[in-house]
């Protein structure tokens, strides 16, 4: 089994790292992370990467580079400058909370028939609720600075962007729905990038506890198994950072030098030992991430560009969430409003199988006074993807 090296670099210039699309509107062809930058960081001043406020130009420099006289830039930089930004004269102020009868604006007259609406109705706007709390996701690190200066992006880092969908489970997402966006800096390495990426399966409880369901368990399933990789352009990453961590890459490998099956030799590498910067990958690409043995999830990157003064400076933060897909969650089938907790199965009371309950209606229908079990059932604790995805 061919084994990657830390610093594998491929032969070429830089300027074959530009990305080209194989196919329109779906990925670029192959192109080295790092190279991409270098490229950028050639071809842009200091000014602008610099992650540093603008400085406001003075006339002479306003004139130069506008290519005209010294009075035409003060003019400019008059007319042009912040406090001439006003909507009313100081006499005049106007409550913009209040939308005119007569307003001519289209938009306006919309907005005002809703609110109408929503007062009249008292209707709860489930989908601007989500629009909102997902702009709030977006927006609530943007422009973050930390407050140690050593936990400060550096200037011309790159930022990728990744899209993680569904497991291939989930018959209803999978093909088209991812569920989390996060922003990535370049320097980050692969590991960092797993521990922020959140699946149900990760969370779940082993056991049947039916008997005791008082009993706090010791884990969960990413405390017992924490063996993973990223399988990125016929090289498998494997986390290998513990000791009880396993290869689980082998089967396909084994697998497919078993025969010669036309895929070549895969080749394998620790996950713990590259950055994103090394990489090799395709924009817009389909990837694969693996865990918990067969828990497979495809990972796209879908932009890679660098770091603005805009974005959240604090890398302590990163990698980012800046998106999730919104789930229901499943309620509890005796009283309808809490969010279930355990999940049964063969449930002598109970009329569906398996059937859902929180945690107050389940003690309360399978156990007497003193917690002792009635009826037979099974008993699992549920984990609701509605609430960790």
């Amino acid at each position: 089994m061919a084994e990657v090296g830390h610093s594998a670099r491929r032969p070429g210039d830089d300027r074959d790292e530009i990305p080209q699309y194989e196919v329109k509107e779906q990925n670029s062809k192959v192109l080295h992370v790092e190279a991409v930058g270098r490229l950028w960081r050639a071809r842009l001043s200091a000014r602008d990467i610099s992650l540093q406020e603008d400085q406001e130009l003075d006339v002479v420099a306003v004139a130069g580079e506008l290519g005209c006289t010294l009075d035409t830039a003060a003019e400019l930089k008059l007319v042009c400058s912040m406090d001439a930004l006003k909507c009313f004269e100081d006499d005049n102020v106007v409550d913009p909370d209040i939308i005119p009868q007569d307003t001519e604006l289209v938009t306006l007259g919309i907005r005002k028939k809703i609110l109408e609406d929503r007062e009249e109705n008292l209707i709860i706007d489930r989908t601007s609720r989500q629009e909102t709390f997902a702009y709030e996701l977006e927006s609530h690190a943007l422009g973050k600075k930390p407050q140690n200066q050593s936990d400060l992006v550096e200037a011309g880092e790159l930022v990728l962007t990744l899209n993680i969908f569904y497991p291939v489970i989930f018959q209803k997402h999978k093909e088209h729905k991812p569920y989390q966006t996060l922003l990535v800096l370049g320097s980050q390495r692969l590991t960092e990038l797993r521990d922020h990426i959140m699946c149900v399966s990760d969370l779940q409880i082993e056991g049947e506890f039916s008997t005791t369901p008082d009993l706090a368990p010791d884990h969960i399933s990413k405390d017992l198994y924490k063996s993973a990789f990223f399988y990125l352009e016929d090289t498998f990453y494997n986390d290998m950072r513990y000791p009880e961590c396993r290869d689980l890459s082998r089967t396909i490998t084994e697998w497919s030098e078993s025969h010669d099956r036309g895929y070549g030799k895969f080749k394998k590498a620790k996950m713990e030992d590259y950055t994103l910067n090394d990489l090799h990958i395709k924009i817009g690409f389909p990837y694969l991430y693996c865990h918990q043995g067969d828990c497979e999830h495809i990972v796209m990157v879908t932009d890679i560009r660098l770091i603005h003064r805009d974005d959240c400076l604090d890398k302590t933060l990163y990698p980012l969430l800046v998106k999730k897909h919104w789930l229901w969650t499943r309620k509890c089938y005796v009283c309808k409003t809490y969010i279930a907790r355990w999940v049964t199965n063969n449930d002598s009371f109970a009329s569906d199988d398996p059937s859902l309950f929180c945690d107050v209606c389940f003690k309360m229908l399978h156990y007497d006074a003193q917690g002792n079990k009635l009826g037979h059932f099974l008993a699992y604790p549920y984990v609701d993807p509605g609430i960790f995805i």
